[in-house]
């Protein structure tokens, strides 16, 4: 989409690639197998892993679990509530890049799992995946209002209504969930969508592609030899 002169910041539709399509399919389906692994073996270990990995607030010997936690979950019906939201949120924020989309999993891990760290109140153990689907659902909204992308503003608000039964539980007070880790994921996603914003690279003035350097001067009226000769 196309604007007139004098206009800034233009909102795009933006291209569609297969390619990318084709590569966040693998990313997400390679993600949740690896999901789907650990939640058999962490079961087949009486949930002993959710003991060992598992965020304890302001405990300095878990602190390292914040980058453990989403990878756990407690019981199979909590990974089966976390999957389908996940993949398909997954599925839109790896569309702009695999490495893109490693650098806003790690934003929102650190933020969800910080803000669980520094804020839950009690006891409480956290694990599961959940941040990591508002922190997605937080990206693609923000990606495509910082990046003027009507495509993607259009995916993040379907996304959105789709799925806003996931908001609800981020209301504090739900039994059994930590909205802390919802929070916290949901500001590392829009935080992780102004980090990784498209940079616009300002235009040009008007007849000057790159740099112009001085060009010698011709004479008016060279002088031609009286009797040029040829080799």
């Amino acid at each position: 989409m196309s604007s007139g002169p004098g206009s800034s910041s233009p909102v795009s539709f933006g291209p569609v690639s297969f390619g990318r399509l084709r590569d966040a399919l693998v990313v997400m389906t390679t993600f949740l197998l690896l999901l789907w692994v650990i939640q058999t073996a962490n079961w087949a270990d009486g949930y002993g892993f959710d003991a060992s990995f598992g965020i304890l607030p302001r405990h300095l010997s878990h602190l390292a679990d914040i980058f453990t936690a989403p990878f756990l979950h407690l019981s199979w019906q909590h990974l089966e509530g976390n999957t389908l939201p996940l993949f398909v949120l997954g599925l839109l924020a790896a569309y702009r890049g695999v490495a893109r989309f490693l650098a806003v999993t790690l934003i929102v891990i650190v933020t969800s799992g910080l803000a669980v760290w520094l804020f839950q109140s009690g006891g409480t153990l956290t694990v599961g995946a959940s941040g990591l689907v508002f922190g997605y659902f937080g990206y693609v909204l923000a990606r495509g209002l910082f990046d003027r992308n009507w495509i993607d503003i259009g995916v993040g608000a379907v996304a959105g209504v789709v799925y806003s039964y996931i908001l609800l539980v981020a209301v504090p007070g739900t039994p059994g969930v930590s909205w802390l880790d919802h929070l916290g994921g949901l500001a590392g996603g829009v935080l992780a969508g102004w980090l990784l914003r498209a940079r616009c690279v300002p235009p040009a003035p008007a007849g000057v592609i790159g740099v112009n350097p001085k060009t010698p001067k011709t004479p008016k009226n060279p002088k031609t030899p009286k009797n040029p000769e040829t080799g």
